[in-house]
């Protein structure tokens, strides 16, 4: 069941696709959502979420009274409108070809140190098929060094909404759970060596896994 956002203060612009986009999840693709209350008030903290669709972003940013920012690839920086609205909007570009994008993550982390909240998507990439994939080393990376409460996330429907490849299909229920924050001391082992970052993504994304979908109740 869906509880009722506590809007805080948001950039003006900002907050005004936050509403838009609020209100097209409640138009178009209202389902359930549950767990908003595991979200944290204060502080910097991640969100870690299966991804499947483009839709993925902003109807989980919906659910979220705080403002957040996003990771994006740097190709959607062509000028115009788009640019401007990512740039206002405080996406975060990323270079998904080069390796370790060292200026992105600083930027990461210090939205996170300013009491931000970010979305992550520790696959990388649309899932093709709306399964769950195998976790990249990025998001333990992230989190290993900025030692923040993690909350995964799973969406279900949206590969159905609008999938790889696929049309959008609007009227398809979209259901969004949170689960309960992860704290470094579960997912962050220093021990680790080479393997940290890795170790930690999957700890991460375990808890996303387990992460059930929420149901309808019957009337």
């Amino acid at each position: 069941m869906s509880l009722p956002l506590r809007q805080v203060e948001m950039e003006p612009v900002y907050g005004l696709f936050h509403y838009l986009f609020t209100s097209a999840y409640g138009m178009f693709f209202r389902g359930e959502v549950e767990g908003q209350a595991q979200l944290p008030q204060e502080g910097g903290f991640l969100i870690a979420a299966n991804h499947a669709s483009f839709l993925d972003p902003p109807m989980i940013g919906a659910q979220v009274s705080r403002q957040l920012a996003f990771f994006a690839r740097k190709t959607l920086w062509r000028g115009g409108f788009a640019s401007w609205w990512l740039d206002t909007v405080g996406t975060i570009p990323v270079d998904r070809d080069g390796g370790q994008d060292v200026n992105a993550i600083k930027r990461v982390l210090g939205a996170l140190k300013r009491g931000r909240g970010l979305i992550l998507f520790p696959e990388g990439t649309r899932s093709p098929d709306g399964q769950l994939r195998e976790p990249k080393a990025g998001v333990g990376l992230i989190a290993c060094r900025a030692q923040v409460p993690v909350v995964p996330a799973r969406i279900f429907g949206s590969f159905e909404a609008m999938g790889k490849g696929q049309p959008l299909r609007l009227g398809t229920p979209v259901n969004i759970v949170f689960g309960p924050p992860i704290f470094p001391s579960e997912y962050d082992d220093a021990r680790a060596g080479k393997a940290r970052y890795p170790l930690a993504s999957e700890r991460i994304f375990e808890r996303i896994a387990a992460l059930q979908e929420p149901q309808r109740p019957v009337i």
